[in-house]
């Protein structure tokens, strides 16, 4: 679909970890979550854009595999790249990778593009589309 990969550079923090001293499963969300959020932001469809426009993205589906434990104070690159548009939904693959390039998790994440007033999927616009590397 899309050539362009997003790429989202974090450390790992004490708040990311469970009691067994690696990031929490649902932390792994959350830092999926930051790095959309910021190249979508990059590419002119940030919060406030949402707000304006009334138009979003929408979770749908999430499959999400852990291959490598991540530790604390350890720097990773979130890798984020859009797969698929099919009419009102698109796939995002990301990926999160430790310094040596081994792969921590990777993600697919279904989505839809919602009217957050009509509260109904729709067509993704082209301001939505360079957003997320897919024009």
């Amino acid at each position: 679909m899309s050539n362009q990969y997003f790429e989202y550079k974090l450390q790992i923090l004490e708040h990311h970890l469970d009691s067994f001293g690696h990031v929490n499963n649902a932390e792994y969300f959350k830092l999926y979550e930051q790095a959309r959020w910021d190249f979508i932001t990059k590419n002119g469809y940030g919060l406030e854009t949402v707000k304006k426009l009334k138009k979003g993205p929408v979770i749908l589906e999430v499959t999400c595999k852990y291959r490598k434990e991540l530790v604390n104070r350890e720097w990773i690159k979130i890798v984020s790249h859009t797969d698929e548009i099919r009419g009102k939904i698109m796939r995002i693959r990301q990926q999160m990778l430790k310094e040596d390039g081994a792969v921590a998790s990777e993600a697919v994440f279904v989505i839809g593009f919602m009217d957050l007033e009509l509260r109904k999927l729709i067509s993704p616009t082209s301001e939505w589309l360079k957003a997320i590397g897919a024009e």
